[in-house]
């Protein structure tokens, strides 16, 4: 199901330019549907910061649960790059966990398939930060694996947040099953939307 791939990208990221404590709470839709809800709390000291996150939706056809994705996750960041990751997903009762430190040798990951060691500096899909739009691979939090993406331009269009409507720049991040489109206005990450299977738009909007 692709619908549960996309879920699975939607976990952690580092905003570089925010303050020593900050929290985002996003409504989540499907359709236009709302379906549950994500929420970050970062705390940062320095080039240090965590950031954790809560995810829980909950997609219901004919008033039974279709599809059921609780996440939790803690991410340890210093100087831009993931030194620590903490993660737990139950996705319609299947669980995956996936745990990562940064050593000598690089980012050991430890996950369900196996344990993976990557060097230089890794990042997850960290939306915030615009030098995500340079990146080349990003470690998907809930899973473990370091996915191949590449980033393009969409033009600017009109992007209502909070009930405001502000100019924002499109980017579309494709990469193995997966095609997430992200906005950014004055800098500022506003928005985001992902294609599923069937056409199904899942999108995540600020409150």
């Amino acid at each position: 199901m692709r619908t549960a791939a996309i879920f699975l990208i939607l976990g952690l990221a580092l905003p570089c330019h925010a303050s020593a404590g900050s929290e985002w709470n996003f409504r989540v839709t499907l359709d236009g549907r709302e379906i549950g809800s994500h929420r970050y709390t970062l705390e940062s000291s320095g080039q240090d910061a965590v950031l954790r996150s809560q995810a829980d939706f909950d997609v219901r056809f004919l008033f039974v649960t279709a599809y059921r994705y609780d996440h939790e996750a803690v991410e340890r960041w210093q100087d831009g790059c993931l030194r620590a990751l903490d993660s737990r997903t139950d996705t319609n009762g299947e669980i995956v966990a996936v745990n990562a430190v940064a050593g000598s040798g690089g980012l050991a990951v430890a996950r369900p398939a196996g344990r993976d060691v990557h060097s230089g500096c890794v990042r997850s899909f960290a939306y915030w930060d615009r030098q995500l739009l340079d990146s080349q691979r990003l470690l998907n939090s809930q899973t473990g694996e370091l996915v191949p993406v590449e980033v393009t331009p969409q033009g600017q269009e009109p992007v209502r947040v909070r009930g405001d409507e502000r100019m924002a720049s499109r980017y579309r991040i494709n990469g193995p099953n997966l095609q997430i489109d992200v906005w950014y206005a004055d800098g500022d990450w506003v928005g985001l939307e992902a294609l599923t299977d069937g056409g199904r738009r899942l999108r995540y909007e600020l409150l």
